[in-house]
């Protein structure tokens, strides 16, 4: 049996430090892997974020303009009775309509174009141009070329779509600069319409506000008067474990449900008050208040003790330890917590279509209580459209959500610093 031969002190430390240097090489060779891997990741979502930032924006743009005509028309041949004074008074436009303006609006259009092009003047056409005349009153003195919306029909062929001999005469009028696709401001100003070129946001827009109005209203105090109990004053028994696992369940809770129980609770109790802002917002504040206990409980869980009993050692009661120091303390958690809760009850869909707020308004609401409706749902709305241009109206209004939410997680951010105190 042949004897084994020891190893030299030497070699042994040479074994061994190859040993450390290979397990070196592989633990920073598995570090560059990992740090390639997460640059990858924000990669990919830096490049799907601009995908989509890029993709709805040139869907989009379109959603913002309309297809108008350059109508030349002889305000001071047309004899229209209406003084300077009178238009600076309730119901210009009404005395404008009296006085004969859409007559003259026709007439000039067939003048200039002749009666088929005429025809193809939008219905609502001579309100728009009231609406320049009552801004402007001195159009009325002279001649002058207004701009005025075109009947779908017309605007579909400028696009391509529709009738053949429309599309050769919308054709022949872009050519001649008269049939343009200009920027239209009235997006903003007005309300659902069943023509795309008179459809508007800001009726769902305003629907929206003070759907969320009363979501906050509603929400912010109780949830933030629950976190402070659960957190501050509740005892740790099995009743408050109950307590908590159900809150942190209807967090996860699907948001139709809340929907059904809007439908079955609020209705039924205000049955004349169906798809109005306060019923949509009673609704989403059922849905938001658990995240906002949720974020609430954990900002005063992350105030430190020390800060409780330093109030204490002072002689503050335990009422001003909480709403003199904790409550100060914890609300940029808070704040997020509850803006982030708002930004994901402004996108929901499913429970505002529970509660009836689908419904075709063709007018912004007056109030809480009036019919009304918001931006998700009109945008399910109109991409249920056959007509292209409300698939243009649709991308735009898309534009305008994503605004509204940048908006409020930008105002999160600016109060978590605002607010934000270090220890």
């Amino acid at each position: 049996m042949s004897e084994t031969m020891p190893l030299d002190e030497a070699e042994i430390r040479a074994a061994h430090k190859q040993r450390i240097a290979a397990r070196l090489k592989e633990r920073y060779a598995a570090e560059r892997r990992f740090k390639a891997l997460a640059f990858m990741a924000v990669a990919f979502s830096a490049l799907v974020l601009a995908f989509l930032l890029v993709t709805m924006t040139a869907n989009g743009i379109a959603g913002f303009t309309r297809a108008e005509l350059k109508v030349p028309v002889d305000f001071g041949g047309a004899g229209l009775t209406v003084t300077p004074e009178r238009l600076s008074q309730p119901g210009a436009e009404g005395a404008l309509e009296s006085a004969g303006l859409p007559d003259v609006l026709q007439f000039a259009a067939t003048e200039a174009y002749g009666p088929k092009v005429a025809e193809q003047l939008n219905a609502s056409a001579w309100r728009d141009l009231a609406r320049q005349i009552v801004d402007d009153p001195d159009m009325i003195a002279g001649s002058t070329t207004v701009s005025v919306p075109v009947s779908d029909d017309l605007a579909a062929a400028l696009r391509g779509d529709g009738d053949r001999d429309l599309r050769g005469l919308a054709a022949e009028l872009s050519e001649r600069g008269v049939l343009v696709r200009a920027f239209d401001t009235g997006f903003l100003e007005r309300a659902d319409a069943t023509d795309p070129q008179e459809a508007g946001i800001w009726g769902a827009l305003k629907g929206s506000l003070l759907t969320m109005l009363v979501t906050l209203v509603l929400a912010f105090p109780i949830g933030v008067l629950a976190a402070v109990y659960l957190e501050e004053y509740a005892a740790r028994n099995k009743w408050t474990d109950i307590i908590e696992v159900s809150i942190n369940n209807l967090a996860a809770v699907p948001s139709i449900i809340f929907g059904l129980l809007g439908l079955a609770v609020f209705l039924t109790i205000f049955p004349n008050y169906r798809s109005a802002p306060l019923i949509g917002g009673m609704t989403l504040a059922l849905m938001t208040m658990p995240v906002i206990v949720i974020s609430g409980r954990n900002a005063i869980k992350s105030v430190p003790p020390s800060i409780r009993d330093g109030a204490l050692a002072i002689g503050a009661s335990p009422v001003q330890v909480v709403f003199h120091h904790v409550l100060p303390l914890a609300l940029p958690g808070i704040l997020t917590g509850t803006i982030i809760g708002m930004a994901r009850a402004l996108g929901e869909t499913a429970p505002l279509l529970m509660i009836g707020m689908r419904a075709f308004v063709a007018t912004p609401p007056d109030g809480f209580t009036s019919p009304a409706s918001v931006l998700p749902v009109q945008i399910f709305l109109w991409s249920d459209e056959i007509d292209r241009g409300f698939v243009e109206r649709t991308s735009a209004a898309i534009i305008v959500l994503l605004l509204f939410l940048l908006v409020m997680n930008g105002l999160a951010i600016y109060l978590r610093n605002r607010f934000e105190r270090r220890w």
